[in-house]
């Protein structure tokens, strides 16, 4: 996907596109309320033109009705000599032009009938002269729909469009009148009277219907039967259902049924010549009829598309001229800022000679330019202290990192550290946070069957804390040497330790010492985590041991001693809170309850006890900076050998 590289042209290009977006909502928006405000008005007009037609047709089709009717009230009155009758009928249709023809069919078993068929027709001959025809000798008129329709409905009927072939030879429509004998219960039916209209007249009246350019009306029947259309092939023998079947509409097919339940309406429409369209629909209420008048939509809104052609060539060139507009404006603000960008690739490159532009404008431009060169002058100021800053952080991370040798080398490396001594097992550990750390772990003899073990935790971190680690570490193991007690070498070391002690600073220490020969194990603990004992074949669980003080916070603190005797196999594994304390990506501790349960897997040696411990905790810690000092010890005994 294309993306402009420069200011100029992403500025140029989001005012064109901004622009073009709002003219264009704007454009659509007209043209949608003006083909709104149109269709009303074309809805407006069509229902006047639907109505003032439906008017016409009714006029014809009013006048035919009374005529046809009154000749039935005639025959009801009371009996005509068959003279009388044929006379009547004839001046019916010589006196209204609207009637093609007329026809009084007897029910052949009704009085009057005598038992026969009888239907005198008078109708116009293609010379428009009247003609008689006796279509009882034509046809069996009691079966044909416009004399069965009326004589079962009990009322006055219009039949579909049909080609009377045995009558007037041309394409009409017929209404149908019953009349009858007698009243009440001796009520019967004496005949039909019908009067025919051809549908040339209609043709011609629809056909007439003056609808834009191309537009045009047709008429269905109640039935949905084409009466008048465009296409004359299709009338009488297409309906509007055929030609949604056709085309498979369903849209057409609905249509079709609101147009013959009587319905009046505007909707979307498509022509038999595929043109998009609107059809505007009433009803002709005296026959159930439908006038439709169809309107194109290419020159319903032939206007509103020319007028939004125009629109949008004028928007077009004032994009234009827009665009060239933002061009200069872009130009005049990005060529300083290119100069200040080479610029700026000069500073880069460590050249602070540089000419900056003179940035003498009052605008934007102007404050960046003497931005830039303030900015350039702090910037060669704090490169010289950078320089300078780094020099003496590299020398802090090279004296760090001697600290740190120095620091490892004061804990014991040789582990196991007597391989001669078969009477116990040990092995440590230890991962500081940081370059130097404040836990240590010690163990050294005392004497031949005595072995003094020690781990412990300087508050603090850092090159303080590794100072007052080595200071502590030494004392213990100096007051040790003396055949002191646990608690004894803890209050010694606790007196020399808090008497001078300035910065506060303490000590959680665990000291215990182990006899080598019976397994009894004397220890004190001064604030420190407790151990846990893993008795052989046993559920390891924690040492007990009273609180007591932290060495280093008090002079004169007196400590005291716990024992237990250790069998051969148990183990007892001394560790700092750093293991305890570390924590997951989510913050949760390790904790004791987990520790336990690592701890309680099996394992052959107490380096590999160790080890699995450690990796458990990096484990769980993965991914997280770690807070604390790891340290942790694990010795087994085994008793004299």
């Amino acid at each position: 996907m294309w993306r402009p590289k420069t200011i100029a042209a992403r500025l140029i290009l989001a005012t064109v596109l901004s622009t073009a977006l709002v003219f264009a909502l704007v454009l659509g928006v007209v043209e949608l309320r003006s083909r709104a405000i149109v269709e009303a008005e074309v809805a407006s007009s069509a229902r006047d033109l639907a109505q003032a037609s439906v008017y016409r047709v009714e006029a014809v089709l009013g006048a035919v009705t009374k005529v046809t009717e009154g000749l039935a009230r005639t025959l009801e009155s009371g009996e005509i000599g068959d003279q009388e009758l044929r006379t009547l009928l004839r001046r019916s249709v010589e006196s209204n032009p609207e009637i093609f023809g007329a026809a009084i069919a007897f029910e052949p078993a009704a009085p009057g009938g005598a038992g026969r068929s009888y239907a005198p027709y008078y109708f116009r001959d293609p010379g428009g002269r009247i003609s008689f025809l006796q279509l009882a000798d034509t046809q069996n008129y009691p079966l044909q729909d416009w004399y069965q329709i009326p004589r079962e409905l009990g009322r006055a009927t219009w039949s579909e469009p049909y080609y009377d072939e045995g009558g007037g030879n041309v394409l009409m429509a017929t209404l149908s009148v019953p009349f009858y004998a007698g009243s009440g219960e001796q009520r019967r039916l004496k005949g039909i009277v019908t009067a025919d209209i051809a549908l040339d007249w209609l043709t011609k009246s629809i056909g007439a219907i003056k609808v834009l350019d191309t537009g045009y009306a047709f008429l269905l029947s109640r039935n949905g039967t084409l009466i008048t259309h465009p296409d004359a092939e299709r009338i009488i023998n297409e309906t509007i259902f055929s030609l949604a079947e056709a085309r498979n509409d369903s849209a057409m097919r609905e249509l079709g049924r609101r147009m013959i339940r009587g319905e009046t309406g505007f909707a979307p429409y498509l022509t038999y010549t595929d043109v998009k369209s609107r059809l505007y629909y009433a009803p002709v209420p005296s026959t159930g009829w439908t006038l439709a008048i169809v309107f194109p939509e290419s020159e319903l809104f032939a206007d509103i598309r020319s007028l939004t052609l125009t629109i949008a060539a004028m928007g077009l060139a004032g994009l234009l001229m827009l665009a060239g507009v933002s061009l200069r404006i872009a130009r005049s603000v990005t060529r300083p800022l290119g100069e200040l960008a080479a610029a700026t690739a000069s500073i880069s490159e460590g050249r602070f000679d540089v000419t900056l532009p003179a940035g003498t404008a009052q605008d934007e431009v102007g404050a960046l330019s003497r931005a830039f060169r303030t900015m350039t002058i702090a910037l060669r100021e704090h490169i010289r202290r950078l320089v300078e800053i780094t020099a003496v952080k590299e020398r802090m991370e090279g004296e760090l990192r001697v600290a740190h040798d120095i620091q490892m080398s004061i804990l014991p490396k040789m582990l196991p550290p007597f391989p001669q001594r078969e009477e116990f097992d040990l092995h440590a550990a230890m991962i500081t946070a940081k370059e130097v750390g404040g836990d240590f772990y010690d163990f050294f003899e005392i004497d031949h069957t005595h072995l003094c073990l020690v781990i412990a935790d300087v508050a603090g971190k850092g090159v303080p804390a590794s100072l007052f680690m080595a200071v502590t570490k030494t004392l213990i193991k100096a007051t040790a040497k003396v055949g002191r007690s646990a608690a004894e070498i803890l209050g010694a070391v606790n007196d020399e330790i808090a008497r001078d002690n300035e910065q506060s600073m303490f000590v959680t220490v665990f000291c215990g010492v182990l006899d080598l020969e019976s397994g009894e194990f004397v220890y004190t603990n001064a604030g420190h985590n407790p151990p846990i004992l893993l008795r052989r074949d046993a559920t390891p669980t924690w040492l007990p041991a009273a609180p007591q003080l932290v060495v280093g916070a008090m002079p004169g603190t007196t400590y005291h001693s716990s024992s237990i005797v250790l069998g051969r196999g148990d183990r007892l594994m001394l560790y700092t809170d750093g293991v305890t304390e570390a924590v997951d990506l989510d913050g949760t501790f390790y904790a004791e309850d987990r520790l336990l349960r690592d701890v309680a897997r099996p394992s052959e040696t107490v380096r590999h006890g160790v080890e699995a411990i450690v990796a458990a905790v990096e484990t769980f810690a993965a991914g997280t900076e770690p807070a604390d000092d790891i340290t942790v010890m694990l010795v087994e005994f085994r008793g004299p050998a």
